[in-house]
């Protein structure tokens, strides 16, 4: 057994299995101000000068090594940071950290080189919210502007203030980059913006060192649409629901929608009907195969610019599996079809020509799977491209929160569908992929295999609509028209995203709207592994590395 194993199995635990609140305090002692209790675990208030010391005990002595988001907000009274925190091993096993700091001094220890996940996440944190984090490696705005003047989700930020830039704080924009002597081969090289056609408007600011990559910093934000504040001015019942189609487009809307649902029914404590369940695994599995499928073919344009077979093999089966969901949902990527509780309808009649419809596709898959690996897989210029390159080892992606087939890419056997399960998954027979290569070549087995295990799901579920006995077919719990949650309720749920754990964080004010919705994005985790994964690296490694991340900028941004 390993070190880390040792020390989760020493965790000590209820008679239910979960995590035991009372070892936790009596573990972290006297730095504990306060205890809450928060809908998906207990929570733990901490000095703002602890922070890295409780982390360091959490991680090290308690198993807590996947640091999953990190919640910045402000009251009338006090801001507050909240460190979600895991166990890879069992996701199952939380606690939360809460570092409160005063309204006048908003300064909290960063945790950073506890979770190197952190940089990201507290530097979002201070942007949006204005809470700032001691000796942070690289303390700076990270959605919007440098030059922006104040934080959009602050109680004071002024919405209609122009922001004014005056020409001389941005007329050199290198002059701050260092560069070797006259002798060095050191350079600084702009890769895009790119065209939105690509993976999304992505600025990636390299460093070469001869042909080498030395440094990569991607530059993000473009897409940048205040998401969180968006669902923070609609209401839980109805006005939320749209914008999760819009973070990752790929489409994983079905996915997306399902990450705020359980959220949502876990804090207003709503039961979804077991027939619901399963036409919600049904579709979000048709929609895990669009997104995997627009991945491998954008990963192969990435690489060696096949257009005419490739990528357009991977988009003409993708409109066979865009065409089912918009025969269920009435559309083909902004679906909307999911509501607290249930799903807005059933699969559409007759229900017979529709499963056909499921059933041709699936059919067909293995062959078509079978071509693509003739094409992809087997292809020596792709393997040249992607073997051994864009390496990530296990323990650094634990550390930036990576998560997903990236993730499992790398040998971590990690799936919330399995690990944490809802929906209707832990009724069916399907297993999780991992292939222990930690490079490009190995993300795009992954997602190859993972289409398959997704069909698997599929056919399941369809056996089990089919024989649903028709009286049974609630498709809706009974749910108030007007959601208010009790006031001081929170809670961070989750689900298994194309991309990997796509988490929600709310806080309820008693009100039919959220007072905080934070959304948890695995391709901002994943994106900001890229420098680790790149450096002493080629170029075109680094391309093939970015787009073996299958990363969607509108879900970075959100």
């Amino acid at each position: 057994m390993s070190t880390q194993e040792e020390r989760q199995a020493d965790l000590p635990t209820t008679d239910a299995g979960e995590v035991d609140g009372d070892a936790v305090a009596d573990l972290l002692g006297d730095r504990v101000l306060d205890r809450e209790e928060h809908g998906n675990a207990d929570a733990y208030v901490v000095r703002a000068d602890a922070v890295q010391d409780v982390l360091s005990t959490l991680r090290d002595d308690a198993g807590f090594d996947h640091l999953s988001c990190v919640t910045a907000q402000e009251y009338d009274d006090r801001f507050e940071s909240i460190y979600h925190l895991k166990q890879y091993d069992d996701p199952t096993k939380e606690v939360s950290v809460v570092v409160p700091t005063p309204r006048d001094e908003p300064v909290s220890e960063t945790a950073e080189p506890v979770f190197r996940t952190a940089d990201w996440h507290e530097r979002e944190a201070y942007d949006l919210v204005g809470v700032q984090y001691d000796d942070h490696p690289n303390l700076e705005r990270i959605l919007l502007p440098d030059t922006w003047q104040g934080h959009p989700l602050g109680k004071d930020y002024n919405q209609d203030k122009p922001q004014i830039v005056t020409f001389e704080e941005n007329k050199n924009p290198l002059e701050d980059h260092a560069r070797g002597g006259e002798d060095s081969d050191t350079m600084f090289l702009n890769i895009g913006p790119h065209h939105p056609a690509t993976h999304g408007v992505l600025h990636v600011e390299t460093v070469l060192d001869g042909e080498q990559v030395a440094d990569v910093n991607p530059d993000i934000g473009y897409l940048h649409r205040c998401e969180e504040q968006m669902a923070e001015k609609g209401t839980y019942r109805y006005q939320i629901m749209p914008y999760p189609d819009r973070w990752d487009y790929g489409p994983g809307g079905i996915i997306n929608e399902w990450a705020y649902a359980r959220t949502a029914e876990d804090l207003a404590d709503i039961e979804v009907p077991e027939y619901a369940q399963v036409v919600r695994t049904m579709s979000a599995e048709m929609c895990r195969i669009a997104c995997h499928l627009l991945a491998t073919g954008t990963f192969c344009l990435d690489i060696y610019g096949d257009f005419t077979a490739i990528f357009m093999y991977a988009m003409r089966d993708r409109e066979i599996v865009q065409n089912l969901l918009e025969d269920l949902t009435g559309q083909r990527m902004m679906f909307n079809y999911l509501r607290l509780g249930g799903v807005v309808w059933d699969v559409p009649e007759p229900r017979e020509e529709y499963f056909e419809k499921v059933r041709d596709f699936l059919d067909d898959l293995p062959a078509k799977l079978d071509e693509y690996h003739d094409l992809i897989s087997e292809n020596e210029i792709l393997q040249s491209r992607t073997v051994d390159t864009g390496y990530l080892d296990p323990d650094v992606a634990k550390s930036y929160g990576v998560t997903g087939p990236v993730a499992r890419g790398s040998g971590i056997d990690y799936d919330l569908r399995r690990d944490d399960p809802y929906g209707y998954y832990e009724e069916l027979d399907w297993d999780v992929v991992t292939e222990d290569g930690c490079d490009n070549y190995a993300r795009l087995l992954v997602r190859m295999r993972e289409i398959e295990q997704s069909a698997r799901i599929i056919e399941q579920c369809v056996d089990l609509l089919e024989d649903w006995p028709e009286d049974d077919r609630e498709i809706q719990a009974n749910v108030p028209r007007t959601l208010k949650p009790d006031a001081g309720k929170e809670t961070y749920r989750a689900v298994e995203g194309a991309k990997g754990e796509l988490g929600i964080y709310i806080r309820s004010d008693g009100t039919e709207k959220p007072a905080r919705f934070k959304i948890r994005s695995p391709a901002f985790c994943n994106l900001s592994a890229l420098q680790e994964m790149s450096s002493g690296e080629y170029v075109p490694d680094l391309v093939a590395t970015l787009g073996s991340l299958d990363v969607i900028l509108g879900e970075v941004d959100r």
